[in-house]
């Protein structure tokens, strides 16, 4: 028996929060070095270099600087996201004329993923706008960039609400959605797409692949999501930091600028760190989504 529609965006919303979870715990050190070689590129050799030297500049508690918005940003963008992602999906159904139950395809199901995207970025954006300032927050202070350093969660948002009021928690949307809606695409399609060629290869259903295989797919699909969006997410990064200066600059005046001033390279600095940390973060991410579903889904089996 399907459970009725508000239950099933109940269930779809509490396994994101979950996956969203396990997401961040399993990679927040490293999306840590990714925000630092983004904002400051050249003040980096490398991955390895930006590791150690915030482990020695902050300490172990410095690689986990964001955790608190990081939390909050991915619960709150995965619950809205697979939740909406539920309901694109019925509407894909009905607009295609299938049946309620009807298994969608793997492009179908990537569409309906990227167009969930589009409501997950607004309630991503403030909370990602936190994080990312947290993190780069040393870095602004030695280099002299702002005077006064903001280690909590609590005084960035007293600052953003002080200089910018309400919408200033939103610099950096047109950048984040213009991210989202392809990368999305990509993050979904490689996914379900991954699982289809599991379960054909182990002639079982998507369902029923195993830990392993949906660990592995949801990696696949996050190195898709990066390789696609990299560049945009640096731009919004450095948007979202820079704009503690009280400098605001839109999407394309910032890309015109890295990509005159410091080159193509800058545009990329801080992949290496994404891409190991694609496979256990986004691997987590769907284990926690896909076996928490699974277990409240057998509640309503008859």
């Amino acid at each position: 028996m399907a459970p009725h529609p508000v239950v099933q965006a109940i269930i779809d919303l509490s396994a994101g929060a979950i996956g969203g979870t396990a997401c961040v715990f399993s990679g927040q050190p490293l999306d840590t070095a990714k925000v630092k070689m983004q904002t400051f590129p050249t003040l980096y050799r490398g991955f390895v270099h930006c590791f150690v030297s915030t482990y020695r500049q902050v300490g172990f508690r410095g690689l986990y600087q964001g955790t608190t918005p990081a939390l909050m940003a991915n619960i709150a963008e995965n619950s809205v996201l697979f939740m909406c992602y539920g309901f694109c999906q019925e509407v894909i159904r009905f607009i295609s004329g299938q049946e309620k139950e009807a298994v969608l395809s793997d492009m179908q199901k990537a569409c309906a993923g990227s167009v969930a995207s589009v409501f997950s970025s607004l309630v991503l954006c403030p909370t990602e706008l936190v994080k990312c300032r947290l993190q780069a927050m040393h870095e602004m202070t030695t280099s002299g960039k702002i005077a006064h350093s903001q280690n909590t969660v609590w005084s960035v948002m007293k600052s953003i609400m002080r200089n910018d009021g309400p919408a200033g928690f939103f610099q950096g949307l047109t950048t984040t959605i213009a991210r989202e809606v392809p990368g999305y695409f990509c993050f979904f399609g490689a996914y379900e797409l991954c699982r289809s060629l599991f379960a054909e290869y182990m002639h079982c259903g998507k369902d029923d692949i195993g830990v392993a295989p949906i660990v592995f797919s949801g990696g696949f699909g996050g190195a898709c999501l990066w390789l696609v969006v990299y560049p945009m997410d640096c731009v919004k990064s450095r948007i979202q930091v820079m704009s503690m200066t009280g400098k605001q600059s839109g999407f394309f005046k910032t890309f015109m600028h890295i990509f005159r001033m410091e080159g193509v390279r800058a545009l990329y600095s801080g992949l290496t760190p994404t891409m190991i940390r694609t496979f256990p973060a986004n691997g987590a991410l769907f284990l926690g989504y896909e076996a928490s579903r699974k277990i409240m889904m057998a509640q309503f089996d008859s």
